[in-house]
């Protein structure tokens, strides 16, 4: 028997980094706040033990359970789609905090560029540059209009870094293409090791501008503008999959969630997984949440004016397919908004260098120490002679070299035996790697919907993804690659294992990033996305869908950055709504 519960202010579906956001604004401003969160209760005393590789790395303790729910792939609609029964590509989080809890701490701001990207490109290059069934669409909103909100996120997590562009005046050291920024970095930039040094001083010698880049492991004790105080990063090497036993590493249960709590207007629920968001399609209104309490089985309805869908990128999407709300995207007809636009990461240009007479302290290091350029991402190189758009931020990332999942050797050497722990041991401290973080960009046979073969635990249908390697992919890594191999033998490595080509379809079972985006876009068109520029659905006035699902495309970073600053900017659309809800209505489609 389903029991009706009081209704609340807002209820968030989720309580990482987006529903941590929405609920500490809404909460610091005496609006009462659910946060229904599927997995249990996290807190920094957890990681208080001996680092356990295995258990985490390995065994993904901080993961969705894929026994209960995961999704299906295939390449094309030509092929039949599969359960993925074991983790590969990405690794969703669950449990309070979220992927926040288990992510290394890369923390960027996407480019102007990205923002109004379908608009930069034809001014520059002509419509003809963007191939025909790439669906390429501004975002609805300007990285001037987003930029208070992404300086709102880094003050909040304590970001550490060097800027490179202050209120348009270039700095002499840090970014010199990101966009301009208010203030510098809450925090001083991570430290320079001496492969970074090498991997900078090479970089600049070959004429890029390379920077340290930022970090949101903290390198000094904080105190963020809500009270809440973190500790200093010790570079340890155990950030990612892992939580950060210092608090040193920013998080929702480090950060957003404590000071949620403080206010006394917010309730944390764990172990509460949502099934259903109730809509009234006529009123175009969502009338609150159903959801089932994992450790007794019994169904609540949960009213509430406001409802913020802040769960995982797949699982924004496959809520709204299930909920009925917004018409499924078609990639035969182009028509629809919810599963459109799938974006992926591409880290197929990179280049691995083995140095025989080098030795560094690779065991130490954080998940956001690293050296990156950006000379070869977004626009900031001519695309004119080229047959692909954006490009890819560059990096050395020192993040630790544990000693389970590291064993790099050279190629042709043997996968096991004496020859294998051999060269492990003699290369485990001189070996080194240099990748470009690709963007991918939206194509219309690349999208989500629901699978018409397998359930869930529940009964519900599975989110199906899918995804392929398009020419716009292999021709950035062709560009690329060849350029990090140039880079790695000017560092002076006496070995090369490059990858200067993308070949094949894109193989789900490796592990590459967690960065999935898309899927219930963001625009100023409600033919063309799903949500407007405060993140609230075209279909249902009253309910908001931040994060990354949000992207129109996937830039050449990693998301966090760009997730932070749209939940704060979901947050403030929510205040405003409750204020003078006719103020933000969505516009009939």
């Amino acid at each position: 028997m389903v029991q009706e519960l009081e209704p609340v202010d807002v209820v968030t579906i989720g309580a990482g980094w987006t529903g941590g956001i929405v609920a500490k604004h809404l909460a610091q401003e005496d609006y009462q706040v659910v946060s229904l969160e599927r997995g249990g209760e996290r807190e920094t005393e957890n990681f208080f033990t001996v680092h356990d590789e295995l258990g985490y790395a390995l065994r993904y303790k901080l993961m969705q359970d894929l026994s209960k729910e995961t999704i299906t792939f295939r390449n094309s609609v030509d092929e039949p789609a599969l359960p993925m029964r074991r983790y590969g590509a990405f690794l969703p989080g669950s449990g309070e905090g979220g992927a926040g809890v288990h992510w290394n701490g890369q923390t960027w701001r996407f480019l102007p560029y990205d923002f109004e990207i379908r608009s930069r490109t034809i001014d520059e290059y002509g419509e003809e540059k963007i191939p025909e069934n790439m669906q390429l669409q501004d975002w609805g909103i300007s990285y001037d209009e987003l930029e208070p909100y992404y300086d709102a996120f880094e003050y909040t997590a304590g970001i550490a870094g060097q800027a490179g562009n202050i209120e348009g005046e270039i700095q002499e050291l840090g970014n010199p293409y990101e966009g301009p920024r208010s203030r510098e970095y809450p925090l001083p930039p991570m430290m320079e090791t001496p492969v970074l040094e090498r991997f900078k001083e090479t970089a600049a010698e070959m004429g890029y501008e390379p920077f340290q880049a930022p970090s949101a492991n903290l390198t000094e004790q904080y105190t963020n503008p809500d009270g809440v105080q973190q500790g200093q990063c010790q570079y340890c090497g155990y950030c990612e999959r892992f939580g950060c036993e210092w608090g040193a590493k920013a998080s929702p249960i480090t950060t957003v969630l404590p000071a949620a709590q403080e206010t006394g207007n917010f309730e944390l629920r764990t172990h509460s997984d949502v099934v259903e968001l109730l809509y009234n399609e006529e009123a175009q209104q969502v009338e609150g949440v159903r959801y089932v309490d994992r450790k007794t089985d019994q169904v609540y309805e949960q009213p509430a004016d406001v409802v913020a869908l802040t769960a995982y990128v797949l699982n924004n999407v496959r809520l709204l397919l299930l909920s009925g709300i917004g018409e499924p995207y078609d990639p035969e007809t182009g028509e629809g908004t919810v599963g459109k636009n799938y974006c992926y990461q591409n880290f197929g240009a990179s280049a691995r260098g083995f140095f025989d007479e080098e030795q560094w302290n690779l065991y130490m290091g954080a998940g956001a120490l690293g050296a990156s350029f950006d000379d070869l991402n977004g626009d900031n190189f001519d695309h004119s002679d080229l047959n692909f758009l954006h490009g890819g931020n560059v990096a050395l990332n020192q993040t630790g070299d544990r000693p389970i999942a590291n064993n790099p050797v050279p190629p042709e050497t043997s996968s096991w035996g004496s020859e294998f722990k051999q060269q492990s041991l003699e290369y485990y401290h001189s070996s080194v790697s240099v990748a470009a973080q690709g963007a991918v960009l939206p194509f219309r046979e690349n999208y989500l919907d629901l699978d018409p073969n397998y359930t869930d635990q529940y009964g519900r249908p599975l989110l199906r993804m899918t995804f392929d390697w398009r020419e716009q992919d292999r021709n950035l890594v062709e560009h690329i690659g060849p350029q990090l191999e140039a880079l790695m033998e000017e560092m002076g490595a006496d070995t090369i294992d490059a990858t200067t080509t993308l070949e094949g379809s894109f193989d789900i079972t490796p592990y590459q990033s967690t960065h999935n985006t898309g899927g219930a876009i963001m625009g100023s068109d409600p033919a063309e996305s799903v949500v407007n520029n405060y993140l609230q659905c075209w279909e249902a006035s009253n309910l908001f869908v931040p994060g990354a699902s949000a992207f129109a495309h996937n830039s050449g970073y990693n998301p966090t950055g760009t997730v932070g600053a749209l939940a704060f900017r979901a947050a403030e659309g929510i205040q405003q709504y409750l204020n003078e809800p006719e103020q933000l209505a969505a516009p009939e489609s």
